[in-house]
């Protein structure tokens, strides 16, 4: 059987594929299931998908399975799974990523990672042969996995909360919220591929670890990593991050302010906008979330909808600004308590902080 090497970032998503995690699709994406997904947001069969799922090859890899009814994926000398390829081909790249990502400037870390790969894309399904260990693998769940503590636990409603960030006010807000509406919350920290600067697994987990041992309702959250590439494709990603959540069992999704953005690159409203037009297909209840930010006058964390002083009308009113806490730890000081809780900060001086570097 003809052998095909694949990276770190590729093994995630054949196990991923595999395991259930991005149903409905089964395997890495076809000519014809990616130029549907790009132009449609969904399969052929009608089914949402908003993002590639691609395994991308050089010609001299192509030649060598072409016509092939199996394919052995090989990771750093492991047999970790098979693909039944079903088709080659090429793809203009420059054209999908304006497609999928509203852009085509190389300073888009999406972007440039997609126009970074390998020139021609195999597609057809896959199984998994062998799962590999790696750090944190034990705070990770499969779907079926993340289902049965849920029924273990009586969740008979679940909220998904999707994040890349150690956890400040703002995020704290939306988990209130929505335990509010369910039985449970379900915090997903996504831990695969991301750019220089975000932060580190280990960062993200003891954050969070503070909020369930001291803050949050005991029995009624679960906190469980995802290690799966940050594709920074702001309202198609908030599509995804919902369809994920589905299939590990959630029936509720937060999508709050400029869900999956980068930069200024969307409108921070975007992701409300694209699932409220999709909802009704997607198989999950999304919760559009406003951004929280501060008022003074009022005494703590607001939205739009729940204050009478809309954010910068008064010196009392400021955005809880992932960037500050971001500057703020990585120059060593603590946030403000009203962004941050002190309990958090300390935690995070105990471990490394960021992608590419530590906290001081």
């Amino acid at each position: 059987m003809a052998e095909l090497e694949i990276g770190w970032e590729h093994y995630l998503e054949l196990e991923k594929l595999a395991l259930g995690t991005f149903s409905p699709l089964s395997g890495f994406m076809n000519e014809a299931e990616l130029r549907s997904v790009v132009s449609d947001l969904s399969l052929p069969d009608g089914q949402v998908f908003p993002l590639p799922v691609v395994l991308d090859v050089d010609p001299d890899q192509a030649a060598a399975i072409k016509g092939r009814p199996r394919v052995t994926l090989i990771h750093a000398g492991c047999e970790v799974g098979e693909l039944e390829p079903q088709s080659i081909y090429g793809v203009d790249r420059e054209k999908l990523c304006g497609k999928v990502f509203g852009t085509t400037d190389t300073a888009h870390p999406g972007v440039a990672h997609f126009l970074g790969q390998r020139e021609l894309l195999v597609g057809g399904p896959v199984t998994l042969k062998r799962r590999l260990p790696r750090t944190m693998l034990e705070v990770e769940l499969t779907p079926a996995e993340s289902r049965a503590h849920f029924e273990e636990r009586g969740w008979k409603t679940v909220v998904g909360f999707q994040t890349r960030n150690v956890p400040h006010r703002a995020h704290e807000h939306l988990i209130m919220l929505g335990l509010e509406e369910a039985d449970g919350v379900f915090i997903q920290p996504l831990i695969g591929w991301r750019k220089a600067g975000d932060y580190t697994p280990e960062a993200i987990l003891e954050g969070y670890q503070v909020l369930l041992d001291d803050f949050l309702p005991p029995g009624r959250a679960m906190l469980a990593f995802l290690s799966t590439a940050m594709r920074y494709a702001g309202p198609r990603e908030a599509v995804f991050h919902a369809i994920i959540r589905r299939n590990h069992g959630c029936s509720h999704f937060i999508v709050g302010r400029d869900h999956a953005g980068v930069g200024s690159y969307y409108d921070r409203y975007a992701a409300h906008r694209l699932t409220a037009e999709l909802e009704d297909r997607l198989g999950i209840t999304i919760l559009r979330m406003p951004g929280p930010y501060l008022c003074r006058q009022c005494g703590g964390v607001v939205t739009e909808r729940s204050c009478t002083h809309p954010l910068g009308s008064s010196p009392h009113t400021s955005e809880i600004s992932g960037s500050l806490v971001r500057a703020a730890l990585a120059s060593g000081a603590a946030p403000d308590v009203e962004m941050m809780r002190p309990e958090v900060v300390a935690a995070l001086r105990e471990v490394p902080l960021f992608v590419n570097g530590t906290v001081s």
